[in-house]
């Protein structure tokens, strides 16, 4: 979800930060914690959506996700 929002920009602004929210709220529905990419480096999130938006593999993406998830629960919820 934040990525194919991001990719299809129904917005003029805010797309990203508007598919992170609707991917948090998908989480949430489903008694998953919620990811808030605070420990990302900017520069390497640019690149993962870049990435995806230019060969459509969500590898890249994936791996910030995965890494940030570990982050929140190491983090927040223990």
């Amino acid at each position: 979800m934040a990525l194919m929002i991001a990719y299809l920009q129904p917005f003029v602004d805010g797309n990203k930060r508007t598919g992170r929210t609707l991917a948090n709220a998908i989480l949430i529905a489903h008694d998953v914690y919620p990811l808030s990419y605070r420990d990302v480096e900017i520069i390497e999130y640019i690149k993962a959506m870049i990435l995806f938006y230019e060969t459509n593999n969500v590898y890249h993406f994936k791996r910030i996700f995965v890494d940030q998830f570990n982050f929140s629960v190491n983090n927040y919820f223990q």
